[in-house]
């Protein structure tokens, strides 16, 4: 007996079949793409959020020595300028003074008999042969000078050139250090009221003292108790000036000597600071031993 229509409907199932083959197929590969971005996903969200690494001893001692060096301060500016002048500064030892000679008698150095000399003064060296400035009122009228320089040895000296309109004298060493520091100079026309003012040198023998404060007056003149020569073009500090600070530096805030002091001033007519010390501008002293002008 004839079967119409099985022809076909074989047909329709393999058809049939064959859909839902590609169906499942498309099923497949959507679940596997989904599987690869997801672990796309994954890796990604790894890296973005990984973790710094594990810290090494190294790092940790590099950050506790930056921890400290933050919490050291600065050293001071006037630290900084005592070290660049320490090496320049000289003390004089004179014999045979006599106070009749001082062109500022409130400046000129203080006997310390212990020393066996008559009078102490500062100094600086200026030149790379040791060339020393001084106020002339330290040396003028002694029988010897005698010079300690920062490295501790110590020389005769003579007086080589001297100023007396502006208190200056130039000394030579007879015997040099072996390391000689000349001091950096400075434009003293820089200078202005209110401008910070260092003095260096040796008050009543004491070594190597500094003081501070700031340029309070300029253009001053001063004409010595009891006659002498008139000074005129005077720097004016409050930085503490007393006797044997006389032809010590006066620096400014770069450590540049500017001045060499001169004298003190005191109403009570005693030899110690009350307030007003002068210094001779260093383009005026520096012309008595060939420097050049600033």
């Amino acid at each position: 007996m004839d079967q119409p229509g099985a022809p076909n409907g074989g047909a329709d199932t393999r058809t049939g079949r064959q859909a839902r083959l590609r169906a499942s197929a498309r099923r497949w590969s959507l679940f596997a793409s989904g599987v690869v971005a997801a672990l796309v996903a994954v890796l990604l969200f790894s890296v973005l959020t990984r973790g710094p690494a594990p810290l090494t001893q190294q790092d940790v001692q590099a950050g506790i020595a930056s921890a400290l060096a933050s919490l050291t301060p600065p050293p001071a500016r006037s630290q900084l300028i005592y070290a660049e002048i320490r090496p320049s500064l000289v003390l004089i030892e004179v014999s045979g003074v006599h106070a009749a000679t001082s062109a500022a008698p409130a400046a000129k150095g203080s006997p310390d008999p212990s020393e066996g000399t008559n009078g102490l003064g500062s100094g600086v060296v200026v030149n790379e042969d040791g060339t020393i400035l001084t106020s002339l009122h330290v040396v003028d009228g002694a029988s010897a000078i005698k010079v300690t320089f920062a490295d501790g040895s110590t020389s005769a000296a003579s007086i080589s050139a001297t100023d007396p309109a502006n208190d200056i004298a130039v000394i030579a060493p007879v015997t040099p250090p072996a390391t000689i520091v000349p001091a950096p100079l400075g434009n003293p026309r820089s200078m202005q009221v209110g401008s910070e003012a260092y003095v260096v040198g040796n008050p009543f023998g004491l070594v190597g003292s500094m003081s501070a404060g700031v340029v309070s007056g300029l253009d001053r003149t001063l004409t010595p108790e009891g006659g002498g020569t008139t000074l005129h073009g005077l720097i004016q500090v409050d930085a503490a000036v007393n006797p044997g600070n006389s032809g010590g530096p006066l620096l400014n805030r770069d450590g540049q000597v500017v001045g060499i002091v001169a004298a003190l001033l005191n109403p009570t007519k005693q030899d110690v600071f009350v307030g007003i010390g002068l210094a001779v501008p260093i383009d005026v002293a520096g012309g008595a031993a060939g420097l050049p002008p600033y």
